[in-house]
């Protein structure tokens, strides 16, 4: 099963230049998180920050009862064992074909058998639909089958916490849509606790359970998927919604000028609500809500036409 995740009030500065600061938010065990924002707003830090790679000035990050932002490295190296990683480039090594890749952390973490290893290995890369290529160099694959492979070998170690850097960066839109229904899927299979960073809307309104946004120094909002895509705050209606009308300009955000153009100039209304993207294997999301629960509970119209049927995106394994 997923380990829960809960931020208290963190901030990291580089020197006097704040990141962003008192950010809290919780990633509940288990469910997928994906945490959006205009470039430079700190989202890879963040995520550098969780694994402990990187020190907040002040704040807490508490995975089962140990608080990595404050603790030892022994502790931190035993917390480290619950998290698979997945750099935005696969990070492979280009002297190693993919099956060494793969193999490298049970080589360097474990004191299994060479025969264990194999069968570790080419499981996960069965998984991520690789099987075959393992001999070749990441120098002769695609992007996509990079990141596959990245994949695979952050899952050598049967992770509960998956952190995932920008997953469609440099992918076309269909190889993107084949790798979000492999999040999915892994999801319900592995059962693991997810966290995607990512600039892609389709991938946002439709593969999470959860949404946040990071802008101008501060966690803006997280929540429920419904929460967000119902949201009226404005940079969160801009962002979601790809909209140009908005606090959000070419350099994060509008001067006073460019916001006093808008005067008058109202935001487009907001789109409907797809559904989400389920297993495809017709097993049940691990926090499968019915579609509209979040609105019905809080009292919320969702746009018009949210939640039909039409409004799903089609997926398959990557």
């Amino acid at each position: 099963m997923g380990t829960e995740v809960k931020v208290e009030g963190l901030t990291k500065k580089f020197g006097s230049q704040v990141i962003w600061k008192d950010v809290s938010l919780t990633l509940p065990a288990g469910e997928i998180s994906v945490m959006l924002g205009p470039s430079g707003t700190g989202k890879s830090v963040f995520l550098k920050t969780l694994i402990g790679l990187l020190k907040p000035d002040t704040g807490n990050v508490w995975i089962e009862g140990t608080d990595i932002a404050n603790c030892s490295e022994k502790e931190l190296y035993e917390v480290r064992k619950l998290f698979g990683v997945l750099f935005q480039d696969g990070a492979m090594f280009g002297s190693m074909d993919l099956y060494d890749n793969v193999a490298f952390p049970l080589r360097e973490h474990t004191r299994k058998s060479e025969s264990e290893i194999r069968q570790v290995v080419m499981d996960k890369m069965e998984l991520v639909g690789l099987t075959g290529a393992e001999n070749k160099l990441p120098g002769e694959i695609s992007g996509g089958m990079r990141k596959r492979a990245g994949l695979a070998r952050a899952l050598v170690l049967d992770p509960e916490i998956l952190l995932i850097d920008e997953p469609d960066s440099g992918l076309d839109p269909v190889r993107t849509a084949y790798i979000n229904q492999l999040f999915i899927d892994l999801n319900a299979q592995i059962d693991a606790t997810f966290l995607i960073v990512t600039h892609d809307i389709n991938t946002a309104r439709t593969v999470p359970d959860n949404i946040g946004l990071l802008y101008h120094k501060h966690l803006a909002m997280f929540g429920p998927r419904e929460m967000l895509l119902t949201s009226t705050e404005p940079v969160v209606a801009q962002f979601l919604n790809a909209q140009r009308v908005g606090p959000i300009g070419m350099s994060e955000e509008k001067d006073a000028d460019e916001l006093a153009a808008e005067t008058g100039i109202d935001m487009p209304p907001l789109p409907p609500i797809p559904v989400q993207l389920e297993p495809s294997d017709g097993r049940p999301r691990r926090a499968q809500r019915e579609s509209g629960e979040w609105c019905r509970q809080n009292g919320v119209t969702p746009p018009e036409g949210s939640f039909e049927p039409t409004m799903a995106l089609s997926g398959g394994a990557a």
